[in-house]
């Protein structure tokens, strides 16, 4: 009988074959029979190929190589799934928001975001997942589980990326540098938190007050002062003061241990400080050091403060109010010396020939007279 004249046929889907051992075959897709059995893991299959496929598992044997980046695979059908990396095509589209994927899976994970939908459940508390591997990485939580392990300092973490972040600790890699002063971090958390020092960004905000914080651990320490009940919660064992946060308790105790303050002197112009610190912003006066820059102009500023302040001129903020006419001001200054029209105050006077003048500007202006 002829190849390419099939007269064999299957009686229960009426495929032909050209030959009766490809029929008997076939007919085990039917029979579900798996003659074809595991010798490491005794999983039988219903076709020697199947089978040869399989023990690739426990030889580790990968013949199928990628031409482009040497990988290696154990089928070829593997190969052929990779490939689409090197080719860049992505076949699959999201229907609701256009974005395309290179793995049908891949794209059904992504619809989930979708439909909300989030299948894997955790057994512990209930929290539902979007996808296996969340869940799988949450229930080391409740079992305490951390798998990855520090090389040089042997902590311990529960993912990957913990560890990759923890390790630039003691590789000193810093690989997020801030555009207005050069500062570098090891964390984009960190970076971002800095940043505001530079945009004066607030968005943590008090629930009681509505009073605005660049970072939350600042918000929680104000909101002490809400709380009678926690208000001063660190107390001097020295003198029992009591202190709402544990930098001014820290600082405090500095009057107690005597000459400790000369620690942070200014060498330059002998001004004493609390802590080391302070006198740190305080050298930028006379090292001339600017970092806080303002993202309009790009004017620059030895303190946040300073900046805060300046960058009323762009949005023409005016906070002070005088009580008398409502007139709004930008700067305490300026309302201070508004203030002098309805008290008749002139507090600048001429030395030649004591004339007083309201503001100091007029008193310079007068002067040119003199000279």
């Amino acid at each position: 009988m002829h190849a390419d004249n099939p007269a064999f046929k299957c009686n229960i889907c009426n495929k032909m074959f050209s030959y009766n051992s490809n029929l008997n075959s076939h007919m085990r897709i039917h029979t579900g029979d798996k003659p074809f059995k595991c010798e490491v893991c005794y999983k039988t299959f219903g076709f020697s190929n199947d089978l040869k496929k399989h023990t690739r598992i426990h030889t580790g044997d990968k013949p199928f190589r990628c031409e482009l980046c040497d990988k290696m695979f154990g089928q070829s059908s593997h190969l052929k799934v990779h490939m689409i990396v090197h080719t860049g095509d992505k076949r699959f589209r999201c229907e609701l928001c256009s974005k395309m994927f290179t793995y049908s899976s891949h794209l059904k994970i992504h619809m989930r975001i979708h439909t909300g939908d989030k299948p894997f459940k955790c057994e512990a508390c209930n929290k539902m997942f979007r996808h296996c591997n969340g869940l799988k990485t949450h229930m080391r939580i409740h079992t305490g589980d951390k798998p990855f392990k520090c090389e040089v300092c042997n902590k311990m973490f529960r993912q990957c990326t913990a560890l990759k972040t923890h390790a630039k600790i003691h590789t000193g890699d810093k690989p997020f540098t801030c555009e207005f002063c050069n500062k570098m971090f090891g964390r984009r958390s960190h970076l971002n938190c800095h940043m505001r020092t530079h945009t004066g960004d607030k968005p943590f905000k008090c629930a009681v007050c509505d009073k605005l914080f660049g970072q939350s651990s600042h918000l929680k320490n104000h909101i002490r002062i809400h709380t009678a009940d926690t208000q001063m919660p660190f107390r001097c064992l020295v003198c029992n003061e009591m202190f709402g946060q544990s930098s001014h308790l820290k600082n405090h105790m500095r009057i107690h241990a005597g000459d400790a303050l000369t620690q942070s002197k200014c060498e330059v112009c002998d001004k004493i400080f609390m802590d080391s610190s302070t006198l740190k912003i305080h050298m930028r006066v006379h090292i001339g050091d600017e970092p806080f820059r303002c993202g309009l102009c790009n004017k620059t500023f030895t303190y946040s403060s300073t900046l805060k302040i300046h960058m009323r001129i762009h949005t023409g903020d005016k906070p002070f109010k005088c009580e008398l006419c409502d007139k709004m001001f930008a700067y305490s200054s300026h309302l201070k010396s508004h203030m002098s029209i309805h008290t008749g105050d002139k507090p600048f006077k001429c030395e030649a020939c004591n004339k007083m003048f309201r503001e100091k500007v007029f008193l310079k202006k007068h002067m040119k007279i003199h000279s």
